[in-house]
């Protein structure tokens, strides 16, 4: 500490003691005093302040009184009331699947493809009949009729005419896979193009939306969380406005000016990072948006320019199918066939040989036919049959998947029928706690962000798992598919309670709750504010309060929150209001 003037001036007096007189010392002594007891002033007033600062600051409310309405909070999933299970004969291929999960079906939908016989077993019966058709042919040109030139002469024709169908078909036959081909692409290029057409759309309305700031239609899917993110940030605007408004209120009437000003400063530094936050991601997304729309648009040029050759090249196709051929080939043969044996029938007398080759070609024959039946049955099988929907709902799982053989009693999908509606399963509550419930009591959905759903409750079952338990059974109707996953508020009576508390005044487990109590001391300082532990007992809650007993009165002060940890007994400081 520095020494002042005077006191300078009496310690160098003090070497001068025999100069100096008695009523000096008696004022210098007065002069001393007086200096140290405004010393230890100045020390009194900085040391409670200094204290003070060190304590805990502590944001209080009173103990109030009234009503309180009591909720149970439970999750449940939801149930079709009604579904049915779409059954395909077993041993059948999946050729396409039309439907996923949680698609919406109307009754005659497609909803898969599928064929009884592989294409493998298909192919094997057609080589073995194109085989057994070509030795029949090779054998039916080896016959020679003699002697009767009329008769060969018309043969000959015959075989020609066949030869020229058998040609004709066998081009057709190796041309045919690349025509199937082409008409598949073509077919696959249109479903392409009008879903790339239907997702530039969509992203084309996305974007609209994103430059209007109005998402009020966009797809979720599209914008991610912009809708957000632009919420927050609208908020913080409002915010931040309020603040600028009450502090220029402030400056103009010069009280709380600070305070006013430091909350417009935050204010505006969380508008800012709301802001930033908002117009990043919604750049990233629009780029994105923009990108994808960009390729799509590019690959539908693509497909309608090979859509517009495949049409060109195919328009004016007047070419004979391979089995209108194969049909002539057929019809030909019998021509021939009729001619040989007319003209054996007519001969009187025929070598053994002669006999024998009509023998065999008859029996080639049938055999042949027995080949032809098989083919065209099995290839009946393997034409594609569609498994349509018997009702309007919304596809709940699907069971199969592409080139699988469906199993024989296993659904190969599930779908929900919308009328019949929804339920929810609240299983093992408490029977103490739904005493108040009543059916037709509707529960709120927290999660219910849309708000286009409800839950009414429409029958309490017992529990299986004890006669103390109890099964909530809601009725659910909006949009919701089966799974959905609610999360559900139910209101069970109200009271009216002489002590209730915020949720965050109360410590501790809910087995031994207490809360911390606001006391003050008097001291020639100053009022002193200590914490001090009180037990209670919890009778009620919502989702803000407390309903309590246990020696809290309405008035009294419980701490809600500190700036550091608060022990029972500790002092405290109260936060500036």
């Amino acid at each position: 500490m520095n020494e002042t003037k005077e006191v300078k001036d009496i310690l160098a007096e003090k070497d001068e003691k025999e100069k100096m007189s008695p009523a000096r010392r008696r004022e210098l002594i007065k002069t001393l005093i007086i200096i140290f007891l405004s010393i230890m002033l100045v020390l009194t007033f900085f040391s409670n302040t200094i204290m003070n600062k060190s304590l805990a600051e502590i944001t209080t409310e009173s103990v109030g009184s009234g009503k309180l309405v009591e909720r149970i909070k439970q999750t449940g999933y939801v149930e079709s009331n009604q579904n049915y299970e779409v059954m395909i004969d077993g041993g059948r291929t999946i050729e396409s699947v039309k439907i996923k999960s949680g698609q919406e079906v109307k009754k005659g939908d497609v909803l898969f493809t599928v064929n009884t016989v592989s294409n493998e077993a298909l192919e094997t019966a057609e080589e073995n009949l194109e085989a057994a058709k070509l030795a029949y042919e090779k054998n039916l040109l080896k016959v020679e009729p003699a002697d009767y030139t009329k008769d060969n002469q018309k043969i000959r024709i015959l075989r020609d005419e066949l030869n020229t169908l058998i040609s004709k078909r066998d081009a057709a036959k190796a041309n045919e896979g690349n025509v199937a081909a082409a008409k598949e692409a073509f077919k696959n290029n249109s479903a392409e193009q009008k879903k790339l057409e239907n997702e530039v759309a969509n992203i084309s309305e996305a974007v609209r939306a994103i430059d209007a700031d109005d998402y009020s239609e966009a797809s979720i899917e599209l914008i991610g969380d912009l809708a957000s993110l632009y919420t927050a940030y609208s908020n913080a605007e409002g915010k931040y406005t309020a603040a600028r408004e009450a502090y220029e209120k402030a400056g103009e009437s010069g009280e709380g000016a600070e305070r006013a000003k430091a909350d417009a400063d935050a204010a505006e530094a969380d508008r800012n990072t709301a802001k930033d936050a908002y117009e990043q991601s919604k750049k990233t997304i629009r780029d994105g948006l923009v990108s994808r729309m960009s390729e799509a648009s590019s690959r539908i040029d693509e497909l309608k320019a090979a859509i517009e050759e495949y049409n060109s090249e195919h328009s004016g196709e007047k070419e004979e199918s391979y089995e209108s051929l194969a049909e002539s080939v057929k019809t030909k043969q019998n021509e021939l066939e009729e001619a040989i044996i007319d003209l054996d029938k007519t001969k009187k007398t025929n070598s053994k040989t002669e006999q024998s080759e009509a023998l065999d070609l008859q029996a080639e024959k049938k055999a042949l036919d027995k080949l032809q039946e098989k083919y065209d049955k099995l290839k009946a099988d393997s034409e594609s049959t569609e498994i349509k929907s018997k009702y309007d709902g919304v596809v709940s799982s699907v069971n199969v998947k592409l080139d699988e053989k469906v199993t024989e009693g296993s659904p190969a999908a599930v779908i929900d029928i919308i009328d019949e509606g929804y339920t929810i399963r609240l299983e093992d509550i408490d029977a103490e706690k739904i005493k108040k419930i009543k059916v037709g009591a509707e529960a709120e959905i927290t999660n219910n962000y849309r708000g286009d759903v409800s839950a009414v409750l429409k029958e309490i079952k017992n529990s299986t798992s004890g006669s103390r338990k109890k099964t909530l059974v809601f009725s659910v109707t909006g949009e919701v598919n089966s799974g959905d996953r609610l999360e559900l508020s139910i209101p069970c009576g109200s009271g009216t309670y002489d002590a209730i508390i915020p949720r965050s005044a109360l410590c501790g487990p809910l087995s031994e709750p207490y809360v911390l109590v606001v006391s003050s001391k008097n001291t020639p300082l100053g009022n002193r504010y200590y914490a001090e532990k009180l037990s209670v007992n919890v009778e009620a809650e919502d989702e803000i309060s407390y309903a309590v007993s246990g020696g809290l009165n309405r008035g009294d002060y419980v701490i809600t929150a500190a700036s550091k940890l608060v022990e029972p007994g500790d002092q405290v400081r109260m936060k500036d209001k």
